[in-house]
């Protein structure tokens, strides 16, 4: 994959001091997110990496609308003028959401979910039928397009949940876990397809496990402890100062070092 000067870009979301509180009962509260600031650039591909419990998957869930924040703004738009929170709308219609789990409609063949999806997203009919034809091409579902969703299998379900995902074409997508549970050689498929997103200008959130995944596909990643920012780097840049060859290594160097 091509690397980018990331310091060139510009930034696409800013995250400002954003804070999530769970509260457990009346006297117990959990602090999911501390004051948690970073941006993410315009055409690349920004990986989450955290032990569970860490926050990604809360920060993940704030930035694409499912959780509100206890506190904090998240700035979009041509000048970064706009709060998320003040108009949800038309930042929704920038965002693409894949969920970790398939949550794919089973009464509906995968023509009729992508059907919904872009209708859901006021998209004309044509245009509606134009990207259905050109994502069932380009994830290679078309011999599903008249089947539901028991009629595939784990990676093509994940494949087509990604295609619901850019019905839109959105300028963000949010990729949570999308290769968990995969076989080896459907990750590396899932692999391309995300390299494809990033060679078309889309910017990608990828939260992962897969250190692997993450150093793979990832312009910069963020560590994510106990709700707050350990750091936010390259995977070269992290892997030279650490003196490490492997993404993998230097995030067990981190973890450690912290407990």
């Amino acid at each position: 994959m091509k690397e980018i000067n990331i310091m060139s870009q510009d930034i696409l979301l800013k995250i400002k001091d954003i804070t999530k509180v769970y509260k457990i009962n009346s006297k117990t509260k959990i602090n999911a997110l501390n004051n948690v600031s970073l941006e993410i650039k315009k055409g690349e591909i920004f990986g989450l990496l955290g032990v569970n419990g860490a926050g990604k998957t809360t920060l993940s869930s704030i930035i694409s609308t499912l959780h509100p924040a206890t506190s904090g703004e998240i700035l979009f738009g041509d000048n970064l003028d706009k709060s998320i929170y003040s108009d949800l709308i038309n930042y929704r219609y920038t965002i693409g959401f894949c969920p970790q789990k398939p949550n794919i409609d089973l009464m509906l063949t995968m023509e009729e979910n992508l059907l919904f999806a872009g209708r859901y997203f006021n998209m004309p009919e044509d245009k509606i039928r134009e990207r259905i034809d050109y994502l069932m091409k380009k994830f290679s579902l078309t011999k599903y397009a008249e089947s539901s969703a028991h009629a595939l299998s784990g990676g093509y379900k994940q494949r087509f949940v990604i295609a619901r995902t850019l019905m839109h074409s959105p300028k963000l997508v949010i990729l949570d876990e999308p290769t968990v549970g995969l076989d080896p050689h459907i990750r590396r498929e899932l692999w391309e397809f995300i390299k494809q997103l990033k060679s078309e200008g889309v910017t990608v959130l990828l939260t992962t496990h897969y250190l692997d995944e993450a150093e793979a596909l990832s312009d910069r990643v963020c560590i994510l402890d106990h709700g707050e920012i350990k750091l936010i780097d390259t995977p070269k840049n992290l892997k030279a100062k650490h003196n490490e060859d492997k993404l993998e290594d230097v995030f067990i160097k981190l973890v450690k070092d912290t407990n």
